[in-house]
């Protein structure tokens, strides 16, 4: 069993910033990716970012197996629930519960 925790979501006023993070934890035999995806009501979930393992630290800790978000220059249209998504090895996928972004004043 794969659980993935979300934090770092709330409502933030446009122009602003938010940090989104995602911890992976449970029976990971190894990881091939993690990222972030979103989806407004009505509409298909999408990608926003997406990083192999042996990636950029800034994003992401596999060592921890950690993936980070960080939206800078907030808008409207950004409002979400956003997704920690994982891809293991065996091409398996996992799911985080979501967490709501709210960009608004």
């Amino acid at each position: 069993q794969v659980q993935l925790v979300e934090s770092g979501g709330g409502l933030v006023q446009p122009g602003g910033s938010l940090r989104l993070s995602c911890a992976a934890s449970g029976s990971i035999f190894s990881i091939y990716a993690m990222g972030w995806y979103r989806q407004t009501p009505g509409k298909q979930r999408e990608m926003v970012a997406t990083i192999t393992s042996g990636g950029s630290t800034n994003y992401a800790d596999f060592a921890k197996n950690t993936v980070y978000l960080q939206m800078n220059n907030l808008k409207p249209q950004d409002t979400a629930v956003y997704y920690c998504h994982l891809l293991a090895t065996t091409s398996i996928n996992y799911w985080g519960q979501g967490t709501q972004v709210t960009v608004s004043s």
